[in-house]
C-alpha cells in the first residue's frame, strides 16, 4: 500500500498559518511504502464488524499485544470507549457491543 503524506511547518510565535512568501518553508508531498499487513484478528463472533472498525486506525498486533486481564469484559469496554472518547474512533453505537463482546470472548 503506498500512501502520501503532507508535511507542513506552522508559523512560529502561534501567529498561525501564513502565505508563503521569502524564505518561507512550504509543504511537500513524501511518498513511502506500508509494510504489508502479517497480523490477523482471531476467528470469533462479530469478527467483521472488528476488521471494518478496528483497522481503519490499528493493527490486530495492537490487540494481541495487550496484557492478560481478569474481568475482560470490563478492559475491553474501557478501551473500546477509549478509542471513541480519546482518540475519536467513528464507531456506530450498534457496533460497540459487538467488539466489546468479540474482544472480550477472543482475547
Amino acid at each position: 500500500m503506498q500512501r502520501t503524506v503532507l508535511l507542513a511547518v506552522a508559523a512560529a510565535a502561534g501567529l498561525g498559518w501564513f502565505a508563503p512568501g521569502p524564505g518561507a518553508v512550504t509543504a511537500a508531498p513524501v511518498n513511502y511504502k506500508i509494510p504489508d499487513e502479517v497480523a490477523a484478528f482471531k476467528p470469533g463472533p462479530n469478527l467483521e464488524v472488528v476488521q471494518g472498525n478496528c483497522t481503519a486506525c490499528h493493527s490486530a498486533d495492537y490487540v494481541n499485544t495487550q496484557p492478560p486481564m481478569k474481568d475482560r469484559k470490563a478492559f475491553w469496554q474501557a478501551e473500546v470507549t477509549k478509542m471513541i472518547k480519546v482518540y475519536g474512533a467513528p464507531i456506530d453505537d450498534a457496533d460497540i457491543g459487538k467488539i466489546v463482546d468479540y474482544l472480550a470472548a477472543t482475547y
